[in-house]
Parts: C-alpha cells; sequence; structure tokens
C-alpha cells in the first residue's frame, strides 16, 4: 500500500509512535489510511453540516476496513463574499484548494482520498486535487439546499438579491424584502437552484466521480447519509480494483460532462472548472467544443434561476441518472465511461425506467432545442465570452445597443440601483477579469438588480469577470481577452454601439479598425490592484478565462 511509507519497517517506528500519540493502534495502522478532505466551516450554509456527513463518510470506510484521517480544507461563501472585495478571493481560493489537499496527501502518503465539498469553488478544487494526485478517489457532496416558501410559492437566494433591486425600483416595501430575507434559505445545502454548487455536484457524478445522488439528494434527507456511509465503503473497492481518476477522468467523461451541462442549463462557471480540471489529466478542453455540443444536446431541465424548479424537484423526478438516460436513448452519452461505481455509466442506468416528463423533459420536446450554454466570438472577445442563452429572455438573444462603461462593478451597481441605465443599454464591466480583478468577481448583485427592476429584457451586461450560477437575462462574462491585457473590452468607450447575437454565437464591437488601432496606441497597462499577498501572486500567475483561469508553471 502507498501508506507503506509511513507505517511499514523498523525505520518508521517514530512515525509510528507519532500515530499512536493520536490514539492509532497497531490494527488500524495494518489498514488502508484513507485521507477525508472535510471543507466544513461556520461561515457557509452549504458546509455547516459537513461534521456530520463526514462522521457518516468515516463509518463506511471502518466498515469496509479501513482506516480514516480526517483533515480540513478551506471554502469561500461566494453569496457572502458577493458585491465587495471579498469576491476577488473566490476563484482564487480554486487554487489553493487543490495545492492544500496535494499537499496533506502527498506528504502523509494516503491510499486513498474522499472528497466531501458542497459549494461553487471546492468541488472544482477538490477534483483537481484528484487528477492530479491520481490515486483512488471519490467525491460526495453535502448535498443542496430546499427551497424557501412564501405565499405558497418556492423561492431561494436569488430571490432575495433580485428582491434588492425590486425594493429600489418600488415595486416591493422593505418589508416585504425582509420576509423573503428570512424565508427564502431554510437550512443547510447549497443554494437550490441550479447554481453553480449543484452544477458542479451534478456534473461531477457524469464525471463518474461521485455516486449516483450525490448532486440532487437534498443535504437534510437520511439518504443523503446512507449516500455518504455507501461512499466511505467504495473508497476502499476502488483501493482493492486499483481504479484511479485517470481512468475515471478521460475525454470521454468530460464530454459527458458538458452533455448533461447543456441539458440542465448550468452555470457557466463550468466552462472555468472543466477545463482546469481537465488540465490536471493533460486534456484540452477547446471552447468550441461546447457549442458543437449545445447543437446536439437539447436544454431539458428548467431550473432555477430561469425555470421554476429547484434541485429538490429534480431529485424527485430521477436525478441525473434519468438525465442520463434520457439523453442515452439517443446517443448522446458515451456509456462505456467508466465511474466510481466500478461500473460504467451504462451499466449503473440500466433498466432504469424515467416517468416524469416535465422537470426532465424527453428530448422530443425540450424547453430549448439548444443546449443552455454557448460561446461567443467577435471582435469584443477573440478568444470567447460565454452566455447561459437558455436563461435569456428571447427578446434578448439578438440585441444591440449603446455601452455603458465601468471601470469596476461597484460603480455599475451604484448606476443601476439610481436609476441610470436605460432600456436597451448594453452595460460594460471590465478591469474584473482574472489579472485585471484580480480574482474575476461573480457579478450576482448587478445582475440581480437589474432582473428585480425589470430590466432584463430590456438590458444586456457583458464582462471580463463573472457571474454566478443564479444569474439570468444577457449576462455575458469571461470575455477574453480580458481588459487588464489589453483585450478589445479595454478599448470599448461609452455610447460604443455592441451587438449581441446569441444564435450566430457573436459578440461584436460595432467600431472600425482605424479608430481602435488608434485607441490602443493611447492604451496603457493599468498598475495591479493588488501587488502583496496570495491575491498578488494570483495575478501574476493566472491565465485568461478561455483556459479556465488556470495556474500553469
Amino acid at each position: 500500500m502507498r501508506s507503506d511509507q509511513v507505517k511499514k519497517g523498523v525505520t518508521r517506528a517514530p512515525h509510528r509512535s507519532l500515530f499512536k500519540a493520536m490514539g492509532y493502534t497497531d490494527q488500524e495502522l495494518n489498514r488502508p489510511l484513507i485521507g477525508v478532505a472535510n471543507s466544513f466551516n461556520e461561515i457557509i450554509p452549504g458546509h455547516i453540516h459537513l461534521r456530520t456527513i463526514a462522521e457518516a463518510v468515516k463509518a463506511g470506510i471502518r466498515m469496509a476496513g479501513g482506516t480514516p484521517i480526517e483533515f480540513g480544507v478551506i471554502g469561500v461563501c461566494d453569496g457572502i463574499a458577493m458585491g465587495h472585495e471579498g469576491m476577488k478571493y473566490s476563484l482564487a481560493s480554486r487554487e489553493l484548494i487543490a495545492d492544500s489537499i496535494e499537499a496533506m496527501t502527498s506528504a502523509h502518503a494516503f491510499d486513498g482520498l474522499v472528497l466531501i465539498p458542497n459549494c461553487d469553488k471546492i468541488v472544482p478544487g477538490m477534483l483537481m486535487a484528484a487528477g492530479r494526485l491520481n490515486i483512488p478517489s471519490l467525491v460526495l457532496s453535502g448535498g443542496p439546499m430546499l427551497a424557501g416558501e412564501l405565499n405558497g410559492n418556492q423561492i431561494d437566494l436569488n430571490s432575495v438579491f433580485e428582491g434588492v433591486g425590486a425594493e429600489a425600483a418600488g415595486k416591493i416595501t422593505p418589508e416585504e424584502l425582509a420576509e423573503i430575507e428570512e424565508r427564502a434559505c431554510p437550512g443547510c445545502g447549497s443554494c437550490s437552484g441550479m447554481f453553480t454548487a449543484n452544477t458542479m455536484n451534478c456534473l461531477t457524478e457524469a464525471l463518474g466521480m461521485a455516486l449516483p445522488g450525490n448532486g440532487t439528494i437534498p443535504a437534510v434527507d437520511a439518504r443523503r447519509l446512507r449516500l455518504a456511509k455507501r461512499a466511505g465503503y467504495q473508497i476502499i473497492e476502488l483501493i482493492k480494483a486499483e481504479l484511479k481518476p485517470g481512468e475515471i477522468l478521460t475525454k470521454e467523461a468530460f464530454t459527458n460532462a458538458l452533455a448533461v451541462d447543456m441539458a440542465i442549463g448550468g452555470s457557466t462557471n463550468t466552462i472555468l472548472h472543466l477545463p482546469a480540471i481537465a488540465h490536471e489529466l493533460g486534456i484540452n478542453l477547446d471552447l468550441n467544443e461546447i457549442n458543437r455540443l449545445s447543437a446536439q444536446v437539447p436544454h431539458l431541465c428548467h431550473l432555477r434561476p430561469a425555470g421554476l424548479h429547484h434541485i429538490q424537484d429534480l431529485d424527485a423526478a430521477g436525478g441525473i441518472p434519468a438525465l442520463l438516460a434520457t439523453l442515452a436513448e439517443q446517443n448522446l452519452i458515451n456509456l462505456s465511461s467508466r465511474t466510481v461505481t466500478g461500473q460504467s455509466i451504462g451499466e449503473n442506468i440500466k433498466g432504469l425506467k424515467k416517468q416524469e416528463q416535465e422537470v426532465i423533459r424527453p428530448l422530443n420536446n425540450p424547453y430549448h432545442k439548444r443546449g443552455g450554454l454557448a460561446v461567443l466570438f467577435g471582435a469584443l472577445a477573440p478568444d470567447g465570452a460565454v452566455v447561459k442563452q437558455s436563461a435569456v429572455d428571447p427578446a434578448m438573444l439578438v440585441h444591440q445597443g449603446p455601452a455603458r462603461v465601468f471601470d469596476q462593478e461597484e460603480a455599475a451597481i451604484s448606476a443601476i440601483l439610481n436609476g441610470e441605465i436605460n432600456p436597451g443599454d448594453v452595460i460594460v464591466i471590465r478591469y474584473e477579469g482574472p489579472k485585471g480583478g484580480p480574482g474575476m468577481r461573480e457579478m450576482l448583485s448587478p445582475t440581480s438588480a437589474i432582473a428585480g427592476m425589470g430590466l432584463d429584457r430590456q438590458v444586456a451586461l457583458i464582462t471580463d469577470g463573472r457571474f454566478s450560477g443564479a444569474s439570468r437575462g444577457a449576462s455575458i462574462g469571461h470575455v477574453s481577452p480580458e481588459a487588464a491585457t489589453g483585450g478589445p473590452i479595454a478599448l470599448v468607450c461609452e455610447g460604443d454601439l455592441i451587438q449581441i447575437n446569441i444564435p450566430a454565437q457573436s459578440l461584436d464591437l460595432l467600431v472600425d479598425q482605424a479608430e481602435l488601432e488608434k485607441r490602443k496606441a493611447h492604451w496603457q497597462q493599468p498598475a495591479p490592484k493588488v501587488t502583496r499577498g496570495y491575491l498578488g501572486r494570483y495575478a501574476k500567475l493566472v491565465k485568461s478565462a478561455n483556459t479556465g483561469a488556470i495556474i500553469d508553471v
């Protein structure tokens, strides 16, 4: 076993002595040592219950004859970090998570890993570590939050963000906003729509790195604890079979994940995370692959923020296994891809019967014929920009309007809430990319304010930053190259006409080339916003959004 490096032989007597100082017995040390990477903390609702989940995982490991060894992993709450300087740390924390798991696992020679995340950057960070380390590993998330309820209607965190815009527009009273605030998030779990956390937990199933049910069983459901015990048991089976992430996370697995992403209308952040995970395996995910799959795989699940359903509804409809079975009807999934069950995806879903017809639509009656995401190219985004097209009102799929230019998110939010944005405007928020931010801040506050004020059918927002999975409307992010490196978005002036054509996958700045070259000649690269600490190092090393904002040194 890999752990023999720290526990076998005469020369490892000092190592064993240190284990015994913690109460480990010889019997425990003779078993496989399983790292349990637990991202529990008291600042993320999706993580507040992970001690309980971890105990169930450890019980499963012991039942199977292994010895669990738990260690902590950091996590940032995107919702609490939203709209201020704290959001600069969210995407950047993904690299810290992967690096810290690498350090703990390699330093202590664990035989296998059970990774316990739940929210936004923690899930991909852990998957990156699994791919990099390539020892038997699986992911067991903490599960989604239930939707809140108010006046007989389901609500969620997005309802609160949009409520801020509605209150500013005089559509609801401060007292009504306070009531939404009280009821939107009824308990633990990852926020209840198809936002980034739940998208990534669902895609982890499609990648084959989690047991069926990982993405949709609610956090408060006892099935989640039973799944955690099975995950603990299964990691020992993976060690016996010597089944490693490198055999699971193949190019076909990533294609499967992208196909599921199209069908569920997932978060645009997946177009940062999947390429970054693939990079750890030496696999290149071309952004053009997203448009190819979008043309093939229809949008079958219309969940919040754009639709009415929540993750609990998808779970009741059969979850990701039922969706995979639906896609398999027209060979839209590679059924031979291996999974942490020890079986292929095809074997996992064999005999599965799907009855429900609304939460997961049949292939001949999709919500949209094209998949949920699209990558746009053009004069404003030569290397691409990303939009959740399934969350865009049909009236905004093709749009042309004057640019309203802001060099940071706060200035745009102020203009929106002060009524300075007009119908037809195209808001441009720049110098918020991976380097320029630094950290590529997520912009749920401005998109929610626009929606709450009823402007999401009339106003577009374009940024070299990114959006929350909870954002909806014509929100186009990840514009590459970013402004801080001199991309065309840095040259946009107030009033310039911008043309958006999502069906044609284009994003253009309607300014002639001679004028752009003149502006480029006068453009000066701004001084870095942060020069010290982790963010300073991150800004120097991070690559552009179209690569997945990876750090590759």
